[in-house]
This record gives C-alpha cells, sequence and structure tokens, in this order.
C-alpha cells in the first residue's frame, strides 16, 4: 500500500512540473516629466530647474521618485516597465537605487527630443536577459513636418523571460496631440510608419516572434495612426499569423481610459501584441490588460470628476503622481 501511495504522489509531482507556468507581469507609465534639477544645455528642461516657476527642488524630486516607487510596488513590480517621460540615465539610476526597486536594471538611450524626455524599459536581472537593444530614430522629413521639431525614438529591447522565450518589447511616446488632433497627426502617422518598418523586419525573419509594442501613443486603438497605419486589429477569438493584435479594445469600448481630458477618458496608452502573443493555444500568451487605477492616485475635480493626480498643472504643484494611469498585462509562459 505505501508504495502504490507513494506511486500516486510521485505522478502528481510529475504531472505539476509538466504543466506549471511562469506569469510574468507587463506595464506601461507615463510617469509625466521625471528630470532631475540639473540644466541640460542640448534641451530645453528650463521648467524643471530649482530657478524655474516651477520651482523644482530636491524635496519635490525626491518625492516624485517615492510616487514612482509607489505605483510600482501597488503593481506588484512588473518584470518589464515601459516608461516615458524620463530626462536621462541619471534619473533611472536614481529610481533604480530606491529600496524597493534594486531588483531592477534599465536600457535608454538619448534622443532629440526638444524637451529632452526618452522612453526606457526596466527590466528585472533575475528574470529578464537581455540580449540586444537599438533605437528606432524618428527623423521627420520636412513634407511631414516643414518647421524643425524633433521627439523621442522608440526603443527595441530583445531578451529572454526566464522560460526560455525571446521577447521583443518596443517602448514608444509618440508625438502629442499640441495644435490639434488634425494638425498633429501627421507626425504620429509618420512615426507609426517607421516603427510598422521595423516590426515587419522582425516578422519577416519569424512570423511567430512574441512582440510587445508599449507606451504612450497619444492616440486611441481606432485612430489611422493605430488601426490603418500601425495595421493593429481588434480583438478576435482566432488571431492571424504575422499580424497585430489590441489588448485595451474592450476598455476602450467601455469609454475607459488611462487618460482624463475635461472628463472624458482616452485610451493613449497601450500594450499591443503580435499574433504569437495574442494565441492563447500558443504556449506563451497575454491574459488581464489592465488599467491600473487606485483611490490613492486619483482626485475629484470639481468641473471634470475623477482624474489622475498629477504632479504639476502648469506652474501649480500637487505632488501627485502622474497625470496618465499605468497599463498593464499578463504574459503567461507554459512549462510543459
Amino acid at each position: 500500500m505505501n508504495l502504490q501511495l507513494l506511486s500516486i504522489f510521485a505522478f502528481c509531482l510529475l504531472s505539476l512540473s509538466m504543466n506549471s507556468q511562469n506569469v510574468f507581469r507587463v506595464a506601461s507609465y507615463n510617469v509625466e516629466n521625471l528630470f532631475d534639477l540639473e540644466d541640460d544645455p542640448n534641451h530645453n528642461d528650463n521648467d524643471y530647474l530649482v530657478t524655474s516657476k516651477k520651482e523644482w527642488n530636491e524635496e519635490k524630486y525626491q518625492t516624485k521618485l517615492e510616487r514612482i516607487e509607489q505605483i510600482l510596488v501597488a503593481m506588484e513590480l512588473p518584470v518589464l516597465v515601459g516608461l516615458q517621460e524620463v530626462e536621462n540615465a541619471k534619473v533611472l539610476s536614481d529610481l533604480c537605487a530606491r529600496k524597493a526597486l534594486r531588483k531592477y536594471d534599465f536600457v535608454h538611450y538619448e534622443s532629440k527630443d526638444y524637451r529632452g524626455i526618452d522612453v526606457a524599459l526596466l527590466y528585472e536581472k533575475g528574470s529578464f536577459e537581455l540580449v540586444q537593444s537599438s533605437v528606432i530614430p524618428i527623423q521627420f522629413p520636412e513634407v511631414v513636418v516643414p518647421q524643425p521639431y524633433t521627439t523621442r525614438d522608440i526603443l527595441h529591447v530583445e531578451g529572454i523571460l526566464n522560460g526560455g522565450e525571446l521577447v521583443h518589447v518596443y517602448i514608444n511616446h509618440w508625438p502629442s496631440r499640441s495644435g490639434g488632433l488634425k494638425k498633429s497627426e501627421p507626425k504620429r502617422l509618420y512615426v507609426a510608419a517607421q516603427l510598422r518598418k521595423d516590426v515587419n523586419q522582425v516578422l519577416g525573419k519569424n512570423m511567430d516572434a512574441n512582440i510587445l509594442i508599449l507606451g504612450d501613443f497619444n492616440d486611441e486603438p481606432d485612430n489611422n495612426s493605430i488601426r490603418t497605419i500601425l495595421g493593429v486589429l481588434e480583438e478576435v477569438e482566432l488571431p492571424i499569423p504575422g499580424f497585430l493584435y489590441d489588448t485595451f479594445g474592450n476598455l476602450n469600448k467601455e469609454k475607459k481610459g488611462s487618460y482624463n481630458y475635461r472628463g472624458n477618458w482616452n485610451m493613449l496608452d497601450h500594450i499591443i501584441v503580435s499574433s504569437a502573443l495574442y494565441d492563447r493555444s500558443d504556449g506563451v500568451y497575454i491574459q488581464k490588460p489592465t488599467i491600473f487605477q487606485k483611490e490613492w492616485m486619483m482626485y475629484k475635480d470639481p468641473r471634470y470628476g475623477l482624474k489622475p493626480n498629477r504632479t504639476y498643472g502648469g506652474s501649480n504643484y500637487y505632488g501627485g503622481y502622474s497625470d496618465h494611469l499605468p497599463v498593464y498585462l499578463e504574459l503567461v509562459v507554459d512549462k510543459k
């Protein structure tokens, strides 16, 4: 009898090991102007100096780092975090030096953005092995932008998750809607086309490549830049190999979003995936797309209702978190 029980126990252990999963949380967060106190002569960071109208100082800077740390901890420290609106490697080093964030390293390149804000990827050192990284440079032709204008480059990182899966991660922060949606649209259409070219190169080598495209796109799922130029399809039951899929489309249809503009929620922050990650019958797939929102992150505007509690409104210091809500999803890797 004891031998029989031992055999059953061994079989159960074997079954568990053959069907175990690794679950990795992947997030994107526009942190709203994470600047240090130093004057960068190559960029217009004048709003975030001690001598500026905002009166940026060490105490406010440390509060900003603490607020971002608090958000990441509340999101259970995602394995991968795409960040937007970070000034340089120094602010990222200071962020990763925070007690709860020492598990992270980062990938960052200086871009030519006129304000000096860039994108970056935080990754958990024990769960993500960096293979290589590069940028897709964004330089507008005169036909798109007649006057000189610089924006953020797109960051492309390749790495291996602890489960042995190679993933491509693109971090984006597309041009803003400043000047109006239609007037500013050609800039985002151009950036979308540059991203699509790079994605096509990846898919041309491997149609089943695991691709995560995330960031602040300053456009919604049904805008031309995303739907037409980038070619992102709506959520479906059976994905087509080689195509890109929207993970927040249903939340957008429910009038939910990551950014509140005058009382209207806009889905500007996205995590778009390749068909290989969208197909749940595969060994690696995504689940639970989430707009992260807690009561302590919000404030009630008397005119526009509940909004993210931001750091600044004009020159007024609120000491909040960001004007954007973070978004995340879970990446499931079956270990069969």
